[in-house]
This record gives structure tokens, C-alpha cells and sequence, in this order.
């Protein structure tokens, strides 16, 4: 077994192929997650699940169209399609995706008012989700990320695992990325900066 903890990010319909906001080839990833599933001691998913009418989806804009960037009042925030609303089957994991072995479920994205790409932390960067107590009260010191998407939920996530203190790294064949205006080589960068391990 491995040590530490896979955290699976966002494997869900939406985030595949015919999905409201579908990574390029997403679907390729579920096998060789499920075979990582097999081989970590420790598995925590995360799961996007927004809301109807959640203030990060483009629809929600008069006027404004998916990926386009606002300011909101934590930030920027890159708009979406609507997408993995609460309930809805896009929301659903992947139906091959072999999960049942999780400890862990972390929704992200429930609050209407802000966004939430990591795993760790809502888009202001100060709101927990709880998940670095959550490893730390279990003795879990060590992370390894795969899902969707690479330059997304799952970099945002790396960053913050490393920011709180663990030993992060990406498993870059299990994840697919969505690469909006260079943002795959940016967060690459971002990554390799903050010590997250590139495998």
C-alpha cells in the first residue's frame, strides 16, 4: 500500500466528455484512478456541487459569458457554464469510477456566494472546508492529487496542500486539463515553485 492519501478531485459527469463543462479526453483518467484507488492506504474524493443559480456560473451575469473573468468580492473569479448543480446527474461521479473504498467526501462549491476550486479552501483562500484537520487529526502527512482538471480544482488544491504544510504531489497522467490563455503552463510554474512534486 501507499502511504499518505489520494485525493481524487471532481471526477464527475459534467467534468467528462458530453458534460456541461467537459476537460478534453476527462473520461481517459478513470481507469488509472481506479487503479491508484487500489493502491492508497487512505482515498478522499472531492466533489464540485453547486447550487442552482451559483454566483460562479455565467448564467447568473446578465450579459456576461462563460470564461469570461469578474470581480467578485474576493477576487477574480473566471465564469462557467452552469455546471455539477446539486443533485443533478452532471454532479454524479463518473458511473466507472470506483469510489466505494473513499473515507471522504468533500463537497466544494455549496456556498452560493463564492466559488471553490480547492480542495482545502473556498476561492477567498480563507474559508476551510476542514480537510487539513481532517488529515492531521489522522496522522496523514503526505498528499497525492489526481482528477480534473489539472490547471484547476486540482493545482488549486496541490498549492494549498503545500501551503498547510504537507507533502503534495500531482500525479500528471491520472489528470487532464483544460488549459484556458496558458493556464496549464502557469499553474505548472505555480506548482513547481511551491515544491509540489510533478509525477
Amino acid at each position: 500500500m501507499v502511504e499518505g492519501a489520494l485525493i481524487v478531485v471532481d471526477v464527475q459527469n459534467d467534468f467528462c466528455p458530453g458534460g456541461a463543462l467537459a476537460v478534453d479526453q476527462g473520461d481517459e483518467v478513470v481507469p488509472l484512478i481506479n487503479g491508484l484507488i487500489k493502491r492508497f492506504e487512505h482515498v478522499i474524493l472531492t466533489q464540485d456541487w453547486h447550487p442552482a443559480g451559483h454566483s460562479s456560473f455565467a448564467s447568473s451575469h446578465p450579459g456576461k459569458q462563460p470564461f469570461e473573468t469578474i470581480m467578485m468580492p474576493y477576487g477574480k473569479q473566471k465564469l462557467w457554464p452552469d455546471h455539477c448543480v446539486q443533485g443533478t446527474r452532471g454532479a454524479e461521479f463518473h458511473p466507472e469510477l470506483e469510489w466505494t473504498k473513499a473515507e471522504l467526501v468533500i463537497r466544494k462549491g455549496f456556498r452560493k456566494a463564492i466559488d471553490s476550486y480547492s480542495a482545502f479552501f473556498e476561492n477567498d483562500h480563507e474559508t476551510p472546508t476542514g480537510l487539513s484537520g481532517y488529515l492531521r487529526e489522522r496522522g496523514i502527512s503526505k498528499v497525492s492529487f489526481a482528477g480534473l482538471a489539472t490547471d484547476f480544482c486540482v493545482a488549486f488544491s496541490a498549492l494549498d496542500a503545500r501551503r498547510q504544510g504537507f507533502e503534495a504531489s500531482v500525479i500528471l497522467q491520472a489528470c487532464r486539463g483544460i488549459d484556458i490563455a496558458g493556464s496549464m503552463a502557469a499553474m505548472t510554474e505555480r506548482m513547481n515553485d511551491a515544491g509540489v512534486a510533478l509525477v
